[in-house]
């Protein structure tokens, strides 16, 4: 029995290094293969008008019963600062990973479960505000992102419906004479964009956006930005500005990343490179260097990712030529670094404690 045991171990053990080396050199073949459905696109309704008028479509909003996963911190951080009355509007990034279907069912348990880790150790960075918002919607599953069949892009156009109209709920509900804060993360910061270029660009409402941080997915210099309206963050007591930045490792292979955004960017776009908008997350400015000794706490997550530690100098941050943001040979973060050393499960994770104060200085900053 013992040995038959060793024999399942040497072989899970094998078969664990074999799809790593595999991961490593078709990372992509394997993805699509792994996540991508089979089946067609399942058209769905709008949402009734009044959706999200209902607590239970919220993760979180101000009048939710229970605990806040907003006002979530990492052991070790025990700042005592008060309170900042200003609304965030915040778009979890992909939580379904499943291939049973091309946009998430609202009530999906696992969907629902890591969503809420997510908002908790991302949404969390604005947690100093009483008014944080974030939406459950039918995301587009994660299979969508590696894939150029059709059905990709109509779930993405789903998954932005119900993005769209949750804003107006919080629209809506906020008052309107303050300043907002739009903030996502990967699939999130993607539907931020274009809602900031339907919904938000040449309307009154511009002039009340305080920032948006669309972290995780490309922003293009070139054509984003005029899309959406606002230029980059280029200090840190701007506002009405824009930060983005995409984490990897010095040894960086952006293929992945690079072809998952030219499958959704417009028509002229598509075969050119896009210059990346690249905000340093420890200095507050475009572009840039500065050293671990910068950084006032990454959240190093358990492997639930449901618990931290903040854990100060842990990683620096760099601006690359490519745009893409180098955070060294590789902080100790945990086991979800994704091929071609892609840090972007822990975008916000890496500077948590430096993006809260971003985020508290650009307040300070706001001029009506």
């Amino acid at each position: 029995m013992v040995r038959k045991f060793l024999y399942f171990i040497t072989f899970c053990i094998v078969i664990y290094i074999g799809g790593r080396i595999a991961l490593q050199f078709y990372p992509e073949e394997l993805t699509r293969l792994s996540f991508t459905p089979g089946g067609k696109f399942e058209p769905q309704p709008a949402l009734p008008a009044s959706a999200y008028a209902d607590p239970a479509m919220w993760i979180v909003r101000p009048d939710m019963a229970g605990p806040n996963p907003a006002a979530w911190v990492p052991d070790g951080y025990a700042a005592a600062t008060p309170a900042l009355d200003v609304p965030v509007f915040f778009v979890h990034p992909t939580s379904y990973l499943k291939k049973d279907h091309w946009n998430a069912p609202l009530d999906d348990p696992d969907a629902r479960h890591i969503a809420g880790v997510m908002v908790q150790g991302e949404a969390s960075v604005f947690g100093r505000s009483t008014q944080v918002w974030a939406p459950r919607y039918r995301q587009a599953t994660f299979g969508a992102f590696v894939s150029d069949k059709a059905e990709a892009r109509e779930a993405l156009d789903l998954a932005y419906r119900d993005v769209a109209e949750a804003f107006d709920q919080f629209v809506a509900s906020v008052p309107a004479n303050q300043p907002i804060v739009l903030a996502g993360h990967s699939q999130g910061s993607y539907h931020l964009k274009r809602l900031l270029a339907e919904k938000i660009k040449g309307t009154p409402l511009a002039r009340r956006i305080l920032a948006v941080y669309a972290i995780g997915w490309v922003v293009d210099r070139e054509h984003d930005l005029a899309a959406m309206g606002l230029p980059a963050c280029e200090n840190p007591q701007q506002t009405r500005c824009v930060i983005s930045y995409l984490s990897f490792t010095d040894q960086a292979d952006l293929t992945m990343m690079l072809d998952a955004y030219q499958r959704f960017a417009p028509a002229y776009e598509t075969g050119v490179a896009p210059q990346l908008l690249c905000s340093n997350p420890l200095t507050g400015g475009l572009g840039g260097a500065a050293p671990a000794s910068a950084n006032h706490g990454a959240a190093v997550p358990n492997v639930k990712l449901d618990r931290a530690t903040l854990t100060p100098a842990l990683a620096g941050a760099r601006c690359a030529a490519d745009g893409t943001l180098r955070v060294g040979e590789g902080p100790a973060m945990g086991p979800y670094v994704l091929p071609g050393g892609n840090y972007h499960v822990y975008d916000y994770a890496l500077f948590w404690a430096d993006l809260r104060t971003d985020f508290e200085r650009r307040v300070a900053a706001w001029k009506p």
